[in-house]
């Protein structure tokens, strides 16, 4: 789309954030007047820079260059940044009992997180391999750490039914407008609650690790399709946690998005977030309809409002 900077491979939290943490430092040094980011109106629109004030929302705001301040020395230590996707960004090869090797897995995401300067990024993710045994769950776990990987084991069954079944069988048909599988209605509504069940539980599954890693003050950044219900689980664990969800593939119009029989509740789960994000100012607006007159809720030029809570989108 012209005039589109939020892309997978763009390197948003790169340039973006990074100058507003440098425009912060300054600010605190009294080095450059305070800007009224307060009273400036934020719209959804792929031709400003509202995220840059989102993604400071979010919460690179505890010290210059998204640092913190390290109590046992005084000294500054970047601000650690959770990527969450459905896949690690490795493949992993078992050589032996508690041996694995492992291989960077190319991708626009991935290149474009190598540039992060300002945070210590942590990916949390599925290694795409079964672990059964806890000796090589073990073993993989130490060597993903040398990579700043933390997986999450899913099993077979699980995979199956969440990755196979719910997100690739109908979620991302429906988000690119080809519809529910056509199926007999019962069998239809057998197999779709038991992947839908299925695709919760990968979900608190996915929770849970993070849950475990979190440190006070890090971003937990959610991505795609596979983790809708992610910015629920989270909230409902620790409701200061600061999360931002960001969708890789087109939204649909609300019209689509209604034939899901999950959707209210995929929508408000995602809605937990404090920031939502799109590659495109139509898929936004689609998001934001979506939960207008699905929901009944009050869309904003900043997002969407559900009792005085605000979701901010962007584009």
């Amino acid at each position: 789309m012209p005039g589109n900077k939020y892309t997978e491979n763009s390197g948003v939290l790169n340039t973006r954030v990074g100058r507003l943490l440098r425009e912060r430092e300054l600010r605190r040094n009294n080095r450059i007047p305070p800007s009224n980011n307060n009273n400036r109106p934020i719209e959804i629109n792929d031709h400003n820079h509202a995220s840059e004030q989102h993604y400071s929302e979010v919460g690179a705001d505890r010290a210059p260059n998204g640092r913190h301040i390290n109590s046992s020395n005084g000294r500054p230590t970047k601000q650690r940044l959770l990527v969450v996707a459905n896949r690690l960004p490795v493949s992993a090869v078992r050589r032996g009992e508690d041996s694995w090797s492992l291989e960077i897995s190319a991708g626009g995401l991935v290149s474009a997180l190598l540039g992060v300067k300002d945070f210590e990024a942590r990916w949390i993710g599925w290694a795409g391999v079964n672990v059964p045994d806890e000796i090589g769950q073990r073993a993989l776990t130490r060597a993903l750490a040398e990579k700043r990987c933390i997986p999450v084991f899913l099993d077979e069954e699980i995979v199956h039914q969440y990755y196979n079944g719910y997100c690739n069988n109908i979620l991302w048909p429906l988000f690119h407008y080809l519809g529910l599988p056509q199926e007999d209605r019962l069998a239809t509504t057998r197999s779709f609650q038991s992947q839908f069940t299925a695709y919760k539980k990968a979900n608190q599954m996915f929770a849970d690790v993070v849950n475990s890693h979190y440190q006070e003050g890090d971003v937990v950044w959610c991505h795609d399709y596979h983790l809708m219900f992610l910015p629920k689980c989270l909230k409902e664990h620790n409701s200061d946690m600061k999360v931002g969800w960001f969708l890789h593939t087109p939204f649909p119009s609300s019209e689509i998005h209604r034939t899901l029989p999950s959707r209210s509740e995929l929508l408000r789960s995602v809605l937990a977030a404090d920031l939502v994000g799109f590659h495109t100012y139509d898929y936004a607006r689609h998001f934001v309809s979506a939960c207008t007159r699905i929901l009944g809720l009050e869309g904003t030029p900043d997002g969407v409002e559900d009792q005085e809570r605000l979701t901010r989108v962007a584009a």
